[in-house]
């Protein structure tokens, strides 16, 4: 049987950036990028691909990674607003932003925070709980998609990658 595919492109974006930069500015190594233009450039597509997903939720861009977050806590799903915003690399106003949004469709509730008296504590609502439980197999489902171009050890090699890169930014 013969193969009718059409050949996949052995070229991207960032190739023709590079191979501009190597003309315009031979003086320059943009050999970086072909790492940092390629993570940028996924990263686009990436939450692109989430945000249309979670569209078909009716959940906004940015919520559900409050949502998820306060999943993550495990029962009873609260966390401060100062621990979300961190986890979340958001400014305070930010956070309180998105929190009145969440509270104002039923997702999350905010109660006093027993541990300090100035405080709250943010949590999942019933409604909530369901919501992030569906975003989070869609999310799923999602990146299994985005990643489908590699077999398992292409994954796991470029995972290794990105954790040590990742590691020593952070550091």
């Amino acid at each position: 049987m013969v193969d009718t595919a059409a050949p996949q492109p052995t070229t991207d974006a960032v190739d023709l950036i590079l191979d501009a930069w190597h003309r315009e500015r031979p003086d320059l190594d943009p050999s970086a990028k072909a790492v940092t233009g390629r993570i940028v450039r996924l990263g686009s597509m990436f939450q692109q691909a989430y945000d249309d997903a979670f569209a078909d939720l009716g959940l906004p861009a940015g919520h559900y990674g409050v949502l998820v977050a306060l999943r993550r806590a495990g029962e009873p799903y609260e966390r401060t607003p100062t621990d979300l915003a961190r986890s979340r690399m958001m400014t305070s106003g930010g956070m309180t932003a998105v929190l009145d949004r969440l509270e104002r469709s039923g997702l999350v509730a905010r109660r006093p925070n027993p541990d300090d008296r100035r405080g709250s504590l943010v949590g999942l609502t019933s409604e909530g709980l369901a919501m992030v439980e569906a975003a989070m197999a869609v999310h799923t489902r999602v990146e299994h998609e985005l990643v489908a171009g590699l077999d398992a050890a292409e994954r796991d090699q470029l995972a290794s990658l990105l954790r040590k890169l990742l590691v020593d930014l952070e550091a």
